[in-house]
C-alpha cells in the first residue's frame, strides 16, 4: 500500500485520467473530490462490496431473478 500525505486542496493523480483531491477537512473526516471518466465506477468501499455481494447472490438465484422479471410485466 502506498501512503501519501496531502493537505487541503492538494491532490494525487492515478494514471492519466483519475485525480483525487482533498476538498475539505472537518474534524476527523476529510472530503475527497474524485475526477474520473464516466465509464469508471466510483463507489465508497462498503457500497462496492454490497454491490458485489448482490451480484453474487443474483448469480446463485437465477430462477428468482427470472420470476421477478416475468412478474414485473403484469
Amino acid at each position: 500500500m502506498l501512503v501519501l500525505t496531502r493537505r487541503l486542496n492538494e491532490a494525487i493523480q492515478i494514471g492519466e485520467n483519475i485525480e483525487v483531491k482533498i476538498v475539505a477537512i472537518e474534524g476527523d473526516q476529510i472530503k475527497l473530490g474524485i475526477t474520473a471518466p464516466k465509464e469508471i465506477d466510483v463507489h465508497r468501499k462498503e457500497i462496492y462490496l454490497e454491490i458485489q455481494q448482490e451480484n453474487k447472490e443474483a448469480l446463485n438465484n437465477p430462477k428468482d431473478l427470472l420470476d421477478f422479471f416475468q412478474n414485473s410485466d403484469q
